[in-house]
């Protein structure tokens, strides 16, 4: 059976997001440091990553956005002013507290009691991270190439709808090549849930054959596209061990790798 359809994860797999939280993290560190010479930069990111995980876990939001694939990063810039759900409502009154009390606390852990500081760094965080919308280099490349080799291209994406529509938004080149977008949180339910994958199939019109998965996490992206019988490729760009709990069907480092397997599949 024909490759007909070629489906794309978002975040780490197109847009270089790890990179564009690096780096509004070292802007708003070299902020506090500015404050107090004597933190270390690197000290205080880890203290404040792991003060957001903790924190993000504490709030009844947690499950949900478990489910659909919010990470505590994302809470630390994101709005959540879109979406249907309730808990999105819920998110929106809770991020500018979260945002806050993250910075706060990783400062306290450091021995620094300034909650006016936390407050100006956790902004300063949010507005960097609105300034580095980065993809990966051959991400327009490989796009252009399978649209003009009449590919049916998926954009599917865990998220709430506002944050990654405004992900979308900042590189506007980038939605005009995907005939049909996804994101979890419209749905209801996020990757791997097998449900997400067998919508979007109805709505594309493919069997699971006639279809590839393209990501970077295993626990999203490959095991949803395993569960429902989908051809899953996984981008593994730094040479991250894996275990054989979760196995993809194809392994790649660069985007460009898809050409071939969709050479060998299609023979």
């Amino acid at each position: 059976m024909m490759i007909k359809a070629v489906w794309f994860d978002l975040d780490d797999t197109l847009l270089w997001d790890d990179r564009s939280v690096k780096e509004a993290f070292e802007s708003a560190c070299d902020a506090a440091v500015q404050k107090y010479p004597t933190l270390q930069k690197d000290v205080l990111e880890e203290a404040v990553r792991k003060e957001a995980r903790a924190l993000y876990e504490t709030y009844e939001t947690f499950p949900f956005t478990q489910s659909i694939g919010i990470n505590p990063f994302e809470g630390l810039w994101g709005n959540f002013t879109g979406g249907e759900h309730e808990m999105f409502r819920k998110l929106e009154k809770i991020v500018p507290e979260y945002r806050k009390n993250a910075w706060t606390n990783g400062l306290k852990a450091l021995g620094i009691e300034d909650a006016d500081l936390g407050y100006e760094l956790g902004e300063h965080f949010a507005a960097e991270r609105r300034k580095r919308p980065y993809t990966y280099e051959e991400t327009y490349h490989i796009l252009k190439e399978l649209k003009e080799q009449q590919y049916t291209l998926v954009l599917l994406t865990n998220g709430s709808p506002d944050l990654q529509g405004e992900k979308l938004e900042m590189v506007p080149e980038l939605a005009p090549y995907f005939d049909f977008i996804m994101i979890s949180g419209n749905f209801g339910k996020g990757k791997p849930a097998p449900e997400l994958f067998e919508h979007v199939m109805q709505q594309v019109g493919v069997q699971p054959k006639e279809a590839i998965m393209v990501g970077d996490k295993l626990t999203t992206d490959i095991k949803g596209a395993n569960s429902v019988g989908i051809t899953s490729v996984w981008i593994n760009r730094d040479g991250k061990q894996r275990t054989d709990e979760i196995v993809p069907s194809y392994e790649i480092k660069h985007l460009s790798e898809l050409h071939s397997i969709l050479t060998q599949l299609n023979s």
